[in-house]
């Protein structure tokens, strides 16, 4: 089957976390494909990065904000095909390096900010999965998921969450025709990643390392991740619900024998 460019018209995105990054290329990226997109972030997008997608402002901690948001995109979008909880921080540091506010913060934002948009939007998504047959949620998680990465304890332990999260949601949905899946990204060129390498001692040699902890040799591009979004949003794949798709540069498959100095 060809994946034609406005697989998604007719149909209504949300994305989390979409000011900028991930989440901004991501609705981008739908709203390009036919999708009408409202994005939800704690911030609107830059002006002119998101025209024509539609700014719902909510912090993804606070449960009633959240569902005010999710209502009103419902009501702008005529409805809710697609859900993409993409909204999440990170974390750096063994398991005595943070104190417990910190993981409490992380695990707000990373997990139970995953929960409370899903509530929120379930009924819109039962509706649409009633009309047209289907609908779908993406989660972005992590390569952290599912590889021991060091100075990642927290961050790793709240996207292992997200990982067994989507598994448990896909299981409870599916009979609903509701599909849940996951993305799990590598290190991704993104503007937190860039905040992180700016606050190192030494950041092309941090930047460097990264690199090469990839397989592929560089960073994870936004758009790349976006597009694996899109895939498991659209409706050409109706029949994949409970997987995680990598996209990590290889990282969490390939085992290469060092390149030779």
């Amino acid at each position: 089957m060809t994946v034609q460019s406005n697989e998604f018209a007719g149909l209504a995105a949300l994305v989390t976390g979409a000011a900028s990054g991930i989440g901004l290329a991501t609705a981008r990226l739908l709203a390009a494909r036919g999708a009408q997109v409202a994005a939800l972030d704690r911030v609107k997008p830059e002006p002119g990065a998101a025209d024509g997608i539609y700014p719902v402002l909510a912090d993804v901690t606070d449960d009633a904000a959240v569902r005010a948001a999710v209502a009103e995109a419902g009501r702008v979008l005529g409805g809710l095909d697609i859900l993409v909880n993409n909204a999440g921080i990170g974390a750096a540091g063994t398991v005595e390096d943070n104190g417990d506010d910190e993981w409490h913060r992380v695990l707000d934002v990373n997990v139970l900010g995953i929960v409370r948009t899903t509530r929120a939007a379930l009924p819109l998504l039962r509706q649409a999965a009633r009309e047209r047959g289907q609908a779908a949620i993406v989660n972005t998680c992590s390569v952290a998921a599912v590889a021991g990465l060091p100075q990642r304890a927290l961050y790793s332990a709240s996207k292992g969450a997200v990982y067994a999260l989507t598994l448990a949601m896909a299981a409870d949905h599916v009979a609903e025709g509701i599909r849940v899946n996951c993305v799990t990204p590598g290190t991704a060129d993104t503007p937190w990643v860039s905040r992180l390498l700016d606050a190192a001692p030494d950041p092309a040699a941090e930047r460097a390392a990264l690199n090469a902890r990839q397989p592929m040799g560089r960073l994870v591009s936004a758009g790349e991740v976006a597009a694996a979004i899109a895939y498991l949003a659209s409706p050409l794949a109706g029949a994949t619900t409970g997987t995680a798709l990598a996209v990590d540069g290889g990282m969490q498959g390939l085992r290469l024998r060092p390149r030779p100095a």
